[in-house]
C-alpha cells in the first residue's frame, strides 16, 4: 500500500489494484507510473518467466531517460542489508551535490518512503510510500529534493539503489522518521530499530531543506 500524506491530513491510499489503475506509460522493458508527488515515479519492469526461472532488465538507460526527461546519470550503486523492523531514514543530501535515487529490493521486502522537502513545492512535507520487494520487482525513482527512508518488513531485506551523485558526508542530512508534521503511516509493530544518527535527527521544521 502507498500513501500521499501531508500536514493538512490529506491522504491518498494506493492498493495494489489502484497502482495498476494509474495511467501507465509503456516502453520497451519497463512500465512507468506517476505518483502523487511530482517527479517521483514507480517503475515496474517486464519480466519473462518459464520453467527454468525468469529474466528481466532491472535497468535500461535509454528507457529511463525516455520517461524521466531529466538527463539523469547514475554514478554510484549502494547495497544495504537490514534485519526485520530496521528503519533507515529519512535521509537526503543537500546541494551542490543532491542525490536522486533509484531504489529496489532484491531480497525480502521493505516499505519505501519519499518525502517532498522542497519548500517551494505545493506538496512540501507530504509523503508517498509503498512496498518494494524481491517478488514484486518494483522500483521507486526519487529525484533530488526528496528525503528517503525505508522500513524492513521481512526478517531480512537487501536494498539496491543507484545514486546521481557521490556521497558527500558534509552535505548528508536526516529528518525524524516519526515527525508529527509529516505523519508517515509506517506499517510498524512496536519500536523500530534505529541508528543513533536517525534517532537524533531533527524535525522537518528545524531541518536544512531545499528551496
Amino acid at each position: 500500500m502507498g500513501h500521499l500524506k501531508g500536514v493538512g491530513r490529506v491522504a491518498w491510499p494506493l492498493t495494489g489494484h489502484d497502482v495498476h489503475s494509474l495511467q501507465t506509460v509503456p516502453c520497451r522493458t519497463v512500465h512507468t507510473l506517476p505518483t502523487p508527488l511530482a517527479g517521483v515515479l514507480l517503475l515496474e519492469p517486464d519480466s519473462f518467466a518459464d520453467d527454468r526461472g525468469l529474466f528481466f532488465e532491472s535497468w535500461n538507460a535509454r528507457d529511463f531517460a525516455e520517461h524521466t526527461h531529466q538527463g539523469v546519470t547514475f554514478v554510484q550503486d549502494n547495497h544495504s542489508g537490514s534485519m526485520g523492523n530496521v528503519l533507515r531514514g529519512l535521509h537526503y543530501q543537500l546541494p551542490p551535490h543532491p542525490q536522486g535515487k533509484l531504489v529496489r529490493a532484491v531480497v525480502g521486502a521493505v516499505f519505501d518512503v519519499a518525502v517532498d522537502i522542497r519548500r517551494s513545492s505545493p506538496t512540501f512535507g507530504r509523503w508517498f510510500g509503498l512496498e518494494l520487494s524481491a517478488d514484486n520487482r518494483r522500483q521507486l525513482w526519487i529525484p533530488p529534493g526528496f528525503a528517503h527512508g525505508f522500513l524492513t518488513l521481512s526478517e531480512w531485506a537487501e536494498v539496491l539503489y543507484k545514486t546521481t551523485d557521490y556521497y558527500a558526508p558534509e552535505l548528508d542530512r536526516s529528518i525524524r522518521w516519526d515527525d508529527p508534521e509529516i505523519e508517515i503511516e509506517w506499517p510498524i509493530q512496536g519500536e523500530p530499530i534505529l541508528s543513533d544518527k536517525d534517532a537524533g535527527a531533527p524535525y522537518l521544521r528545524d531541518a536544512e531543506v531545499f528551496a
